[in-house]
């Protein structure tokens, strides 16, 4: 079970870390902070990737191994990146209407997948 807290901790930790990484482009896409100094974006960010923070490490403590968790600190990293990748998919695909996915990407998507695969083989 903690397995899976930790899982759902990342996708949710994923979600704050792309809206602070990639929310403020579609924020200047729509005029809100376009006249923004470059200073006050990063401070925004900042304030959402607390918010990351506040999942992420909770996350990778409860889910580590060596604090009673289910997973060794590579597969934490694999499975965190592969939950990063897909949170941006959706975010991007949802948010950002001109971007395409196409063969290329579902290539590295197969290759992300074999990398778990990997990661958990004993």
């Amino acid at each position: 079970m903690q397995g899976i807290y930790t899982i759902l901790l990342l996708v949710v930790a994923n979600i704050f870390m792309t809206i602070a990484w990639y929310g403020h482009l579609k924020l200047q896409q729509n005029g809100m902070i376009g006249n923004w100094p470059l200073y006050g974006v990063v401070l925004f960010s900042w304030m959402i990737a607390l918010v990351e923070y506040s999942f992420q490490v909770p996350a990778n403590r409860m889910g580590y191994i060596g604090n009673g968790g289910a997973f060794t600190l590579m597969q934490l990293k694999v499975i965190q990146e592969v939950i990063t990748l897909v949170v941006f998919v959706v975010f991007t695909t949802i948010l950002f209407k001109g971007e395409v996915l196409q063969w290329n990407h579902f290539a590295a998507f197969a290759c992300l997948i074999m990398a778990v695969f990997f990661v958990f083989l004993k």
